[in-house]
């Protein structure tokens, strides 16, 4: 067979291929367009949906970042007049910004950014005293996937266990916080606070104990030169 007739014999198979698939499809317009659109459809719902959680991400961090740069606004000086973004108690810093991390876990569900502000919105709540709302509020950023944040919320929800005699609680937690430290929250800083409470609780042995441990464990750092001025105030 030549060149040529080999060709020609393609040609005429794909030809016969174009017109029966041209035909399938003229059998099947319906069922054909119906996928069409189904599949447009989908492809519509998936980038709305891309845009839709870009644009609320980025409203919540930007709501967040607010909200943090609040809460870490300057107080004003005893005597000076009042400036605005400057508040003259840290109390009423802390209910402002009480409020804007609120409105965040309120209005931006499911979003990374809310776990961070019921962490904020507990430290908040506890320096307004409202025990309950902080320990709910830790409670649920203790919850978060990220063990930085997690554990950071567990140190905050150990100072409100310790604020409403909860002393047991605060040490478990405490001791979970030893065992499993993060960057946020260094086991040294764990065994610090935990050794705070055995003092309050007039548990100078254990306390000292703790401090000896971080000295021999954690040398020539903060926590180290803590526990050593720690140790000498105490002999």
């Amino acid at each position: 067979m030549d060149t040529q007739t080999r060709h020609a014999l393609k040609q005429d198979k794909f030809a016969r291929a174009a017109k029966s698939s041209a035909s399938w499809v003229g059998e099947h317009r319906s069922g054909v367009l119906r996928w069409v659109i189904t599949v447009g459809v989908v492809v519509i719902l998936g980038v709305a949906a891309w845009v839709w959680w870009n644009l609320r991400t980025s409203a919540a961090d930007l709501a967040l970042g607010q909200a943090i740069d609040l809460y870490n606004a300057p107080l004003a000086e005893p005597g000076e007049p009042p400036e605005k973004g400057i508040y003259t108690t840290a109390t009423a810093r802390a209910t402002e910004a009480n409020r804007e991390f609120v409105a965040i876990t309120q209005n931006f569900h499911w979003l990374p950014e809310v776990a961070k502000a019921r962490y904020f919105a507990g430290v908040t709540y506890a320096e307004l005293g409202e025990t309950a709302q902080a320990e709910t509020a830790l409670k649920a950023a203790a919850g978060s996937s990220s063990r930085n944040l997690a554990n950071l919320a567990r140190y905050a929800l150990a100072g409100v266990y310790h604020q409403t005699n909860r002393d047991s609680q605060a040490i478990d937690l405490y001791n979970g916080l030893i065992a499993k430290p993060s960057e946020t929250v260094p086991a040294s800083e764990a065994q610090l606070a935990l050794a705070d409470l055995y003092v309050a609780e007039g548990k100078q042995d254990q306390a000292r104990i703790l401090w000896a441990k971080i000295k021999d464990l954690n040398k020539d750092s903060a926590a180290a030169t803590i526990a050593q001025q720690k140790l000498t105030a105490r002999q």
